[in-house]
């Protein structure tokens, strides 16, 4: 797993198509603000830092495109999208239902080594609630759930949750940020989950709590939301700058 929470399948690099090196490469520097929302994507740049032609970049940022990282201006060009609402809550109920279900696929797959490796790092993030980094927090988050559901046979479901995730980088540093009160419901959750697993808990019962576990912070987020978006400074855009404070 990357530091920006994908989790691709390990590749060698010289395997790697140019433009698919081109599209995770402009995916990490979405995720990780190099490219902040709004900067314009110059394919001749891009194409240079590469060492490819344009035509990889272009075919890159289309899919960029269609996962909703970047939008395209007519007399403009490519840009990183822009941040808004609903497309946080969008993805986070995408989360959701995508871990939710890979975990369950990956149930019969699982090992005491993942289990315990899951328990290892919800550990970690018990030792963080008495000095909170709500920014390191959702990195161990992001390797918690990957420790449970990687082994799932579905690729694609793979590659689905791994663009979620960057999307949600993209849109936020760190949930826990705006609810660290929800960091201790979490862990705790976590516990609850991997005591399931262990007890050989159905794969729709596993399903079901993973889910309602990411519901319940996205609910979280958003009765926070619902508290601060009633002075007159609010939009219908976020701005960035309040999530690195």
């Amino acid at each position: 797993m990357t530091s920006a929470g994908t989790v691709d399948a390990p590749m060698e690099p010289n395997s790697l198509s140019k433009a698919e090196t081109a599209y995770r490469w402009i995916r990490k520097c979405i995720a990780d603000q190099t490219f902040e929302p709004g900067h314009k994507l110059v394919l001749a740049q891009i194409a240079l830092e590469l060492d490819t032609s344009v035509v990889p970049v272009r075919e890159a940022i289309r899919r960029l495109e269609a996962d909703g990282l970047v939008t395209f201006e007519r007399n403009v060009g490519a840009r990183v999208a822009m941040v808004d609402q609903s497309s946080y809550a969008q993805s986070m109920e995408a989360v959701a239902i995508l871990e939710g279900a890979a975990t369950a696929q990956a149930l019969e797959f699982l090992g005491e080594h993942d289990l315990a490796e899951a328990d290892e790092i919800n550990e970690r993030m018990r030792d963080l609630l008495t000095d909170f980094d709500p920014t390191e927090f959702t990195r161990l988050n992001h390797e918690f759930h990957a420790a449970l559901f990687r082994r799932c046979p579905n690729e694609r479901l793979h590659s689905l949750v791994a663009v979620e995730w960057d999307r949600l980088a993209h849109l936020r540093n760190s949930t826990f940020s705006f609810v660290p009160e929800r960091a201790r419901g979490s862990v705790d959750e976590h516990a609850r989950i991997v005591a399931l697993i262990r007890a050989r808990a159905s794969a729709e019962e596993i399903e079901r709590v993973v889910r309602n576990h990411r519901s319940t912070t996205l609910a979280s987020y958003q009765e926070a939301q619902a508290k601060t978006t009633e002075t007159p400074a609010s939009t219908g855009n976020i701005d960035r700058e309040e999530d690195k404070s």
